[in-house]
């Protein structure tokens, strides 16, 4: 697709997303003005996702047009101590220049639930995208493999990564050995599914144009 220009345009995004987003801004479809990271794997801690956020959202805002947030809705931030506090209600309490791109989750960033649906052909799948092999000690913070255990298994169809930069060939190449210990890990099968970041680059357009 034609890249918009997101030069005016500030990036809040998991660092978990930092993989795609870092690609983007190679390839030259992404010119944001700025990118911002928060740490990856906060979806386990919403207090410091929050605090993150608006944190980063309060550095850059003032200074562009729009501000893009490159988080999920139902499934990124689910705050049990308060449950009528939503990420949707998070953005909108920074002001109307702020933006989330309209999705779940980060896998639903790069395949919609019915293109995951279509890939996992009826089996129970554990998907997962490249930030979740490269930043897999942050994402997985505080399990043992006891939790791992009661987690991963009932995934018939096995882990696979949504891979829409070639990190998993990349790592298969050079570094065999972390996917075989991450999939013992888990206790089944891990592998890349090869994607375009088509759907990702249609979000954060319809973001940067949404009024």
């Amino acid at each position: 697709m034609a890249s918009p220009d997101f030069s005016r345009a500030a990036i809040v995004a998991c660092g978990t997303m930092s993989p795609e987003l870092n690609h983007l801004k190679a390839e030259g479809f992404l010119n944001a003005g700025k990118i911002v990271y928060t740490t990856p794997g906060l979806h386990q801690d919403c207090p410091e996702l929050e605090r993150q956020l608006s944190e980063a959202v309060d550095r850059v805002k003032d200074d562009f047009d729009r501000v893009i947030v490159v988080y999920g809705g139902k499934y990124c931030y689910v705050n049990a101590n308060n449950p009528t506090r939503t990420m949707t209600k998070v953005i909108a309490e920074m002001g109307p220049k702020v933006k989330r791109v309209q999705a779940t989750h980060c896998m639903d960033m790069v395949a919609s639930e019915a293109e995951r649906d279509g890939l996992a052909g009826g089996e129970k799948v554990w998907w997962m995208t490249p930030g979740w092999v490269k930043f897999r000690e942050q994402v997985f913070k505080g399990w043992d493999q006891g939790v791992a255990n009661e987690n991963f298994p009932r995934h018939t169809g096995g882990a696979r990564v949504l891979d829409g930069i070639g990190l998993c060939e990349e790592y298969l190449n050079e570094h065999p050995e972390d996917i075989l210990d991450y999939s013992d890990w888990m206790g089944i099968p891990l592998m890349g599914v090869p994607m375009t970041l088509d759907r990702l680059k249609a979000l954060l357009a319809a973001a940067l144009a949404e009024s």
